[in-house]
């Protein structure tokens, strides 16, 4: 029996595990096989504060896990399959095992869409990347891409162009879906030009990007466009697929929560990306997670 378990290991899974067993809160984090979320993605992070000049992506995870391993975490890598919050105490199957618990902590994240190519697996953080805010600074007087036409596309676009000499938005329809105020930004920006009717076929280069192969959705003619850099803004999908029928979700299928970090089921918290389609960042992922272990923490003395 786990005081609390805390389902997902990125920043907001494990600021949680830090926080839970650093109160003597029996902790189980069930990782994942894949632990780390999106940062493990990330080559270089210099926007999480107390890194002066920067910090690995999977070094700051792997901090963070042994930070929470030194306050007594226990640390599961392995996948969960199936929840149960019918019933006091949860019961949460990972392997071929089933744990329970007096509290849960969900921190699963969302993650990004991607277009499919076999490029993308062998260029991700050698030039692709799906965070403007976090890569852009990277590519100061570069050529660069963004795919995608909604309101992320269009602020990623934006951000960009604050470094970038010129950023081409690359979108398969003649008109975007980014709100007007976004659009009138982008338009007016001179470091922004729009390619329309287009899809990515193919993402050019060995070991960095060099362009994109596109085609055109209504001539079917095929170009290429030279860049060195490609953002993927094509949205992202919260990593709620077990939680379905187990707690509120929104359309978008994001967990629910009221008073920052409590769901739909007292007793089980959220946590991260999987409820905040907004800010997507390490940061905001980790003061979620603090959020949620104290929370959790005072649910469980009332409820002792």
């Amino acid at each position: 029996m786990y005081d609390v378990i805390v389902i997902g290991s990125g920043p907001a899974g494990l600021t949680a595990a830090i926080y839970t067993s650093r109160a003597k809160l029996k902790t189980l984090v069930a990782a994942g096989v894949t632990w780390g979320g999106q940062l493990m993605l990330t080559k270089e992070v210099e926007n999480f504060p107390g890194f002066k000049d920067g910090i690995l992506g999977p070094d700051l995870m792997e901090n963070m896990l042994k930070q929470a391993e030194k306050f007594g975490a226990e640390i599961l890598f392995e996948e969960v399959s199936e929840v149960d919050f019918s019933t006091k105490p949860f019961k949460v199957k990972a392997g071929d095992n089933v744990y329970e618990a007096r509290s849960i902590i969900i921190a699963t994240g969302a993650s990004p869409k991607w277009l499919g190519l076999e490029s993308e697996k062998r260029l991700t953080g050698r030039g692709i990347s799906v965070c403007a805010t976090c890569d852009a600074a990277f590519f100061k007087d570069k050529m660069t891409a963004v795919i995608g036409g909604g309101d992320t596309a269009i602020q990623d676009a934006i951000e960009l162009s604050r470094f970038a000499s010129q950023v081409f938005v690359i979108h398969r329809r003649d008109q975007l879906r980014a709100s007007r105020i976004l659009q009138e930004r982008a338009f007016n920006n001179p470091k922004i030009k729009f390619v329309w009717n287009s899809t990515v076929q193919e993402i050019l280069g060995q070991d960095k990007v060099e362009g994109i192969k596109l085609r055109r959705t209504d001539t079917g003619a095929e170009s290429i466009l030279r860049c060195e850099a490609v953002f993927l803004a094509i949205g992202h999908e919260p990593n709620t697929q077990i939680f379905r029928g187990k707690l509120e979700l929104d359309e978008k299928g994001y967990i629910v929560v009221k008073n920052e970090t409590r769901t739909s089921v007292e007793g089980v918290f959220a946590a991260g990306d999987v409820q905040d389609p907004r800010y997507k960042q390490a940061i905001t992922a980790a003061a979620a997670g603090c959020k949620a272990a104290l929370d959790a923490q005072r649910y469980l003395e009332e409820n002792s």
